[in-house]
């Protein structure tokens, strides 16, 4: 729901202001549309229902992988493609995973995102959306930006829709911002941001040519300069930073390049999630031989490190399968 165009609405249609707040807590709940606003008046009930869509986004084609996952294609007013993922687990966190950005203009090699067309950024409220299209399944607890597109790209969307999923019942310790390393934005997050929203710094190689070769954006940001900002959020936030470093078969994955990891972050600043590759057609995920070995030299080096639950692979709604082929299809690959 964009709430901007409800509160301006209300405003036209001489009803109080409070109406408009009385409507964004029933959307927050959960609620299946106006009909169910039950302290609002009838007429304005059918009026907002006429001036103001429930949604900014259409959904268009859901799967569900066997662990229990969901994938939602939406459309957007303007007809551009965005997914996002509702991640069940047995303890009971419900996480979604938000688009920011229909596709992405970044091309990373290992991501599915970064090989379709680039549409454009999203509206805060069509990110919040996103959320809202699941909550109105069940309760949602847990959030990570970490779908389609660069958050750091369209950095003021993606804070004002973190900053309202309170609302919806996801706490800012709950919500997690994922980057490649975007410095305007990241650098923006770091001094203004106060609330206590996690981070996480898309890594993948600790090596600068390699990383440049997996990640074009490393040419422009150098990986030395990211890490000093990530290591500033860590001191002022008193919370690690999360590293993602997705696992690619003979590419990433050797225990020189673990040793090369652990000295570029150290012991106290990051929390390291080594991620198996979940194929796009490019590369080979690395052997659970591999890992154990890439993680014991993180561990002999006593850099905190797990390996992280892949979900809705079959679906093609794993850590950079999103994509999205040509309009009103969906590849069997996706998040």
């Amino acid at each position: 729901m964009d709430l901007d165009l409800l509160e301006s609405c209300v405003a036209e249609l001489g009803e109080p202001a409070y109406r408009a707040r009385q409507a964004w807590e029933w959307t927050a709940r959960g609620a299946p549309g106006y009909e169910a606003m039950t302290n609002l008046p009838r007429g304005l009930r059918e009026a907002l229902a006429e001036a103001v869509p429930f949604s900014t986004l259409t959904p268009e084609h859901e799967q569900r992988a066997r662990d229990g996952t969901l994938k939602t294609l939406f459309r957007t007013a303007d007809g551009h493609p965005v997914e996002a993922v509702l991640m069940r687990y047995r303890d009971g966190r419900r996480s979604v995973c938000v688009s920011s950005q229909s596709g992405c203009p970044l091309t990373c090699t290992f991501c599915a995102t970064g090989r379709m067309a680039f549409g454009r950024n999203l509206t805060a409220w069509e990110i919040v959306d996103q959320v809202l299209h699941f909550r109105r399944t069940e309760p949602v607890n847990h959030l990570v930006f970490m779908g389609m597109g660069e958050p750091f790209m369209n950095v003021d969307a993606v804070l004002a829709a973190a900053r309202r999923l309170p609302a919806l019942g996801v706490t800012h310790r709950r919500t997690t911002i994922s980057t490649v390393g975007w410095l305007p934005g990241l650098g923006r997050f770091v001094d203004e941001v106060s609330e206590p929203i996690r981070l996480a710094l898309s890594l993948h190689a600790a090596d600068p040519a390699l990383r440049s070769e997996l990640m074009p954006v490393n040419e422009r940001y150098p990986l030395e300069e990211v890490i000093a900002l990530c290591r500033t959020h860590a001191e002022r936030s008193r919370r690690r930073v999360f590293v993602e470093y997705v696992m690619l078969g003979g590419v990433n994955d050797s225990p020189a390049q673990a040793r090369l990891l652990a000295t570029l972050l150290g012991r106290e600043a990051f929390k390291v999630n080594l991620i198996p590759y979940n194929p796009t057609g490019l590369f080979d995920g690395s052997p659970r031989a591999a890992m154990a070995a890439f993680k014991a030299e993180l561990d002999r080096a006593r850099v905190p490190a797990t390996v992280r639950l892949t979900r809705g692979r079959d679906i093609a709604a794993a850590c950079g399968q999103l994509a999205t082929a040509p309009r009103s299809r969906v590849r069997t690959q996706a998040v």
